[in-house]
């Protein structure tokens, strides 16, 4: 089971503080489907061979090489692998920041990690997430922030697994850092159905390319 189970897991009709739109959730859950049964059937040879692609054109970013502070998450099921990434951030002495999620309050926060073996533990939906001695950090706090996705389109419209928490939490005042989806190229498409909270990216990074959003 990876994040939505991959979209199962989280309450329905979280997309929002609003009440859903049935067309648009609608339209998302066929997008979700779509994506992650094609994000599934990759084998996991090809999963690792991609994944390594994706985080050397994340490592190579500018602004990834500029921000001290850089918030990202502990990839799940046929996401594509983080971990090298978020050992590359440490080893280069970045402040690590990571998200925990407080189901109760529908709400996420980041927190600071020094050692994913040490600090990440199994959290909702068995997602790694940080242990409860890691202190939180504001989300303004961060230069770089990797988010996860299930499609993404070329204009930066995201989707993501239903549950809003990343849109809430990078929504909140005094957030401005890069906001940056990394995936595999065959979740980017033409379009993606988009309600008014659903906050776009500024940088798309494929195993093949990296696509600047004009703002």
């Amino acid at each position: 089971m990876s994040r939505l189970s991959e979209s199962s897991q989280f309450p329905p009709g979280t997309d929002s503080n609003v009440a859903p739109d049935p067309g648009l959730q609608e339209a998302k859950r066929a997008l979700r489907k779509e994506v992650l049964a094609a994000r599934g059937a990759l084998d996991s040879q090809s999963r690792q061979r991609l994944s390594g692609k994706i985080t050397e054109q994340l490592l190579a970013l500018p602004e990834y090489r500029a921000a001290a502070v850089v918030a990202a998450y502990a990839s799940f099921g046929s996401e594509f692998d983080t971990s090298p990434f978020l050992k590359a951030a440490l080893a280069s002495g970045k402040r690590l920041l990571l998200p925990r999620v407080d189901l109760s309050r529908r709400r996420m926060q980041f927190c600071a990690v020094s050692g994913l073996a040490s600090d990440l533990v199994p959290g909702v939906w068995g997602i790694p997430e940080p242990a409860l001695h890691c202190l939180p950090v504001a989300a303004s706090g961060a230069d770089f922030v990797l988010v996860p996705g299930v499609a993404v389109s070329v204009r930066g419209a995201r989707l993501g697994y239903g549950g809003g928490f990343y849109d809430r939490l990078l929504a909140e005042n005094g957030v401005v850092a890069l906001r940056v989806l990394a995936a595999f190229s065959m979740q980017t498409v033409a379009q993606v159905p988009t309600g008014p909270w659903d906050l776009p990216v500024d940088v798309v990074v494929t195993e093949t390319s990296v696509i600047r959003i004009a703002s």
